[in-house]
């Protein structure tokens, strides 16, 4: 028995990298899970065993966690999210930070801003968000994620079919967007390849504040373009910065199918074991390592991990997720 990775029990190390493989990966209910176990192995499991084996993982991969998010703090690029979680104790919500190649969950008791300016001090990088106010009031350059802004354009006009000034700013934009999204496709998210589009944005912005807008909609749209310029065309001026947030949302996807089975029977502290749980699978499976090996090596760090792999003749996560860049 490793008793150096779970001290406390008297179950070895690749049991509890089953049960956590199967139940944060496969998004198993715990319950079925201790079914599962005892009629396969012969075990008599209680529910209170699977769920205590789930919660020392956690306590074992927290660090690990806190080395990716340290790795994000380091980087170039985050992409943020939010989304809600129904505890046992009421409503929470659980905020989501990612990467081509990391992901880490947060349990918040509310959307305030107080866990990003925790959680994202010292990172001085391009954060890439929806139009949520609460990002706003990070000191970082920001890049608001357009295809939630295209699906605000087209829920406004299907709210106001007959508003020709406000159908004349979203063909403007449609066509600015579709010209770099081709660059984007043929060249990648490369500066030297999207600062020919900066003329684009400044001819959109220029036709914009010459038009007469009387309708209410179209001024309303006029000035959330003119209050987040900065924001909205910020990628045509980095290297490797999206105009999606892809892979946020692919993180929040990947929580809603875990929340399903959890959704009013956690405890903050038993959702924070699931999230450090997630963060550790998710970044796997964007770096391309097998989260169940990672799990049965023992390793409390992705890429010391994938660097052991590779130096033993293993296939190596490099270069695994570039594809993510606009898909």
């Amino acid at each position: 028995m490793p008793e150096e990775f779970w001290p406390r029990s008297q179950y070895g190390r690749n049991l509890v990298a089953l049960i956590v493989y199967e139940t944060i990966g496969q998004c198993v209910p715990q319950l079925t899970e201790k079914d599962r176990l005892n009629r396969l192995f012969g075990f008599s499991l209680g529910i209170s065993t699977v769920h205590d084996l789930k919660a020392s993982a956690a306590n074992y991969y927290a660090e690990t966690r806190k080395k990716i998010l340290a790795r994000m703090i380091k980087g170039k690029l985050i992409q943020a999210d939010e989304t809600p979680i129904l505890l046992k104790a009421g409503r929470g919500y659980v905020w989501v930070f990612a990467t081509f190649r990391e992901v880490v969950y947060f349990y918040a008791e509310t959307r305030e801003g107080d866990l990003l300016h925790e959680r994202l001090k010292g990172f001085e990088g391009v954060l890439v968000s929806d139009f949520y106010p609460a990002y706003d009031s990070l000191p970082c350059p920001q890049q608001k994620c357009l295809l939630h802004l295209m699906r605000d354009l087209n829920e406004a006009v299907l709210e106001c079919p007959y508003d020709e000034e406000l159908k004349q700013i979203v063909t403007g934009f449609a066509d600015l967007l579709k010209s770099i999204v081709q660059t984007v496709d043929h060249k990648g998210l490369k500066r030297r390849f999207l600062m020919k589009h900066v003329s684009g944005v400044n001819r959109f912005y220029r036709e914009m504040s010459k038009a007469t807008y009387n309708s209410e909609a179209s001024r309303k749209w006029r000035d959330r373009f003119e209050k987040n310029r900065d924001k909205l065309f910020a990628f045509l001026t980095y290297d490797g910065v999206p105009w999606n947030n892809n892979n946020a949302e692919h993180a929040v996807k990947a929580f809603a199918r875990l929340r399903r089975h959890i959704v009013g029977l956690s405890s903050p502290k038993g959702m924070e074991d699931y999230l450090i749980l997630l963060s550790v699978c998710q970044t796997c499976r964007y770096s391309g390592v097998d989260f169940l090996d990672f799990l049965r090596s023992g390793q409390k760090d992705i890429n010391a991990f994938v660097k052991f792999k590779g130096n033993n003749g293993q296939r190596t996560a490099i270069g695994k997720t570039a594809n993510w860049t606009v898909s």
